[in-house]
């Protein structure tokens, strides 16, 4: 540690060194391990400002994700641009070739439905709300049934005395 931040830290109390900005406007800075007045050791730290400062407005993504790992403590170092810009770039290409491939596979599907090497997926109409079990019954159950908060008792009637 330098004699000049160490007579600033005891001057104005912490000093963070900005170590980069992203392409969103975020600031990243690193807090060193200093020393309080009192002689306690306080751990070095890494922060980010946010560029919208409104805590409730975070959204994911709102930190690119090797900066991240930087204040997460995942890297040691922060990233550069070339390495920023060499990973967007790159999730660029597997952005295309997710495309690509989903759209090949569904002309691959295409062609199995029309050749007849696989069944195509059978539609079904489901007619009222599958928890109500007695919806459009008019004759009573001889169970009990139970639907959500529901209850309705079955008619039960002895074995043999059918009518």
């Amino acid at each position: 540690m330098s004699r000049i931040t160490s007579l600033l830290r005891r001057s104005f109390g912490v000093v963070k060194e900005h170590v980069g900005t992203d392409h969103l406007g975020n600031k990243y800075y690193y807090i060193p391990e200093q020393k309080s007045w009192t002689g306690r050791v306080i751990r070095p730290k890494r922060l980010v400002e946010a560029a919208n400062p409104n805590e409730f407005e975070y959204m994911e993504g709102s930190i690119p994700s090797e900066w991240d790992a930087w204040i997460r403590g995942r890297r040691k170092q922060p990233p550069t641009i070339e390495e920023l810009s060499q990973n967007e770039h790159y999730r660029e290409q597997i952005k295309i070739k997710a495309v690509e491939a989903e759209e090949k596979d569904k002309a691959m599907q295409a062609k199995e439905y029309e050749e007849g090497l696989v069944a195509r997926p059978v539609q079904t109409q489901v007619k009222g709300h599958a928890s109500a079990a007695q919806f459009g019954k008019t004759e009573f159950s001889e169970d009990p049934v139970s639907t959500a908060n529901t209850f309705q008792p079955g008619s039960w009637t002895p074995p043999g005395s059918k009518k």
